[in-house]
Parts: structure tokens; sequence; C-alpha cells
């Protein structure tokens, strides 16, 4: 998979594409990283990025002759990626949305800064508008490299180990359940007994309960879009969660009665 960023900071992503998985996937040719400076686009004197809004008001605004030009350059050496703007107005990025661009073969990340982007580069050359979250940063580069990481792992291949990706939380709707290693007691608390046991089936049924636990006390409101399938709903109601997960899944409109114990 090819990426290509566009920024005016090109040297924030020096560090990062040098550490961990992101390192081992570009050293396997998973993905392929090219970082382009917009003031490298610039025209006149100054090379000017960003100038004054139309209308008055604070801060500076990304020129679009640079970023245009940038555009066609990568276009030039490979067409057909999709062009993302990390833009706090953009939708919120998640899990789908990582997996969504996980299935392309290009992606072009273009990183705002100061106010933004003139909006005819949202108009003319932008497919979509992406947001990290409802808080602002200085600019994109950590949302284009926050991308980057999130789907780089998603590949196949790049992770040690195949079914880890399809284990996050995020996954399956659910939050991941929570997990031990060595040493067996530590600070006068044991590992749970039944992941000691060898019994798979046991171990499968308590993960899944475990990971229902989490997902009630921390983020219940993702409970409103899981699809429970017939033997969750049987250890569901072994458990004496069935209520718990029904009040939590109508809060988000799942009708009570698809959580019955059968």
């Amino acid at each position: 998979m090819r990426f290509d960023i566009l920024t005016i900071f090109p040297q924030l992503f020096a560090s990062p594409l040098e550490e961990g998985i992101i390192r081992r996937a570009l050293r396997d040719n998973r993905i392929t990283v090219h970082v382009h400076n917009i003031r490298d686009f610039a025209t006149g004197k100054h090379a000017m990025t960003d100038d004054r809004p139309y209308g008055g008001g604070e801060g500076m605004v990304m020129k679009p002759e640079p970023i245009a030009a940038a555009l066609e350059h990568v276009r030039a050496s490979a067409s057909g990626g999709r062009v993302v703007l990390l833009s706090p107005q953009g939708r919120p990025y998640s899990q789908e949305v990582a997996g969504r661009f996980a299935a392309a073969d290009h992606l072009v990340l273009l990183c705002g800064r100061y106010e933004g982007v003139d909006e005819r580069v949202s108009e003319l050359f932008v497919d979509e508008e992406i947001s990290i979250g409802d808080y602002i940063l200085t600019g994109g580069e950590l949302a284009a490299m926050i991308i980057i990481d999130s789907v780089t792992r998603l590949l196949p291949g790049v992770l040690g180990c195949a079914d880890s990706a399809a284990q996050d939380t995020f996954s399956n709707g659910l939050l991941k359940n929570p997990q031990y290693t060595r040493p067996r007691v530590f600070a006068g608390r044991e590992v749970p007994p039944v992941l000691l046991n060898g019994d798979h089936e046991a171990i499968a049924a308590y993960r899944f309960v475990a990971s229902v636990r989490a997902t009630l006390k921390k983020r219940p409101d993702l409970l409103a879009g899981v699809k429970f399938t017939d033997r969750e709903l049987e250890i569901l109601h072994r458990n004496g969660l069935t209520e718990a997960v029904a009040r939590a899944g109508n809060n988000g409109g799942i009708k009570a009665n698809n959580l019955s114990s059968g």
C-alpha cells in the first residue's frame, strides 16, 4: 500500500516512520510512504504556503496553488489515490474507516494547518475529510500518522500474529477482554484460574464475558451496534448479563427481545 503525505513540516514524520511495526512494514515493502513538502511547490520570492483570510479574521489560511501543484506531482507518479484531508470538521475516524482505508491501494493524506485550507481545495481535490476527534491540534500531521499506523497494522502480513487485528478492541464491536501475563501473582492479585486450565472453550467463554463486562463498564454505547450469536446470548444469560446488556442496547435503539435468553 502507498501513502503520500502533503505537509509543510515533513520532519515531523522522521522518527515515527523509523520505529516498530511501521519500520518493519516499510522494510518488508508492505507499505511505502512518500512525504512531500508543500513549500517545495510554492511560487514567488517568499514561497508562501499561507495567507490572510478574505473577509478578515484571525490566523492564516493555506493557499490552494501549492497544494494543487503538490497533488498534481503525486498523481503524476501514482494515479488513483484517494485524497483525505485531515480536518476537525471531518467524519470521525473509527476502526471501520481504518478497515475501509486498508482495502485501498493508495491514500493521499493532506495535513491542514492554521485556520485550515482554502475551501476550493476541498471542493476540487479532496475525496474525504477525516477528524480523529473533537479537539484541535496544531496541524494534521499527527492525525496522518495515526491513520498510517492504524491502517498499516490491518494489512496482511504486517502483524506477527494473523489473528491479532481481528481480536482488537472495536473489531467485533466490543472492547477487548483484560489481558494477563507472567508472573501468575502480582501485588497479591492472581491471574484468573480459567486462563490456566487449558480448556480453550472455557477460556473463549470467559474472554467473551470479560469483554462484555468491560464494554458495559467503559463504553456501554457500543452495545447498541453489536449483533450477538445464539451461543453468545446463551453465555450472557448464564452469566446474568442479559438484562444489563439489553438496557445498554435499548439506549442505542436495540430491542430488548433481541437479547432474550431463548
